[in-house]
Formats: structure tokens, sequence, C-alpha cells
């Protein structure tokens, strides 16, 4: 593995967000669900498609807080323009557990 140098690290700009909206991605390869995510007055709202549809609903991902990348290119994702990359974990069994914070943090705060 490579070693990251910290100027390297202070690039990645990784931020805290709300699930505002939860769609059905029916034209993903594997099932996705399109999320909407408040990242605060300084980024607004961006969309991800996520393949978490194993261990979430759209009715337990509503009002969740997430990390993710939010200075990545924009990609297209099928029919969607994805804006961000929503961070997790893969169990051995492929499905992804999200990477959140633990206790209440606003909307935008950067990873420290």
């Amino acid at each position: 593995m490579n070693d990251l140098g910290w100027d390297e690290f202070q690039r990645v700009e990784m931020r805290v967000g709300t699930i505002i909206k939860v769609e059905d991605f029916p034209k993903a390869r594997n099932p996705a669900f399109i999320l909407h995510i408040d990242f605060g007055e300084a980024l607004g709202v961006k969309k991800s498609s996520a393949q978490i549809t194993v261990l979430y609903t759209k009715e337990t991902l509503l009002g969740k807080k997430v990390m993710a990348v939010t200075n990545f290119p924009a990609k297209q994702i099928g029919p969607v323009m994805s804006e961000c990359l929503v961070t997790g974990f893969h169990r051995p069994d492929g499905a992804v557990v999200l990477a959140a914070p633990d206790l209440d943090i606003a909307d935008g705060t950067r990873l420290a």
C-alpha cells in the first residue's frame, strides 16, 4: 500500500450531511438508492447513488447523518449525476454499513 501524504489527505473534503430524500433507482445495474443529502449552507443539497439496499430502507435512511466525499468530480451513473461519494464499510457478505458520526453535528462540517 502506498503511504498518503498529509497534503494529499487534506485535499479530500469529507463532510457530514443529512439525508433529506431517498428515491428508488430501478435503472441501476445493482440495487441502489438515489440519496439527496443536505450539506448545509456552504454546499447545499447534493445527490449520490448508493448501493446500500441490503441493510437500509428508504424509511431508515431518511434523516440519517452520513459522511461523504464532497470534492470528487460529479459522475454520471446511468441517468443520475452523482455529486458526492457516500462512505461506508463492506461486510464479508458484501453489504455496506454507512460511515456516520455517533453524535449530532452540523451539516457541512468537515472531517478533522
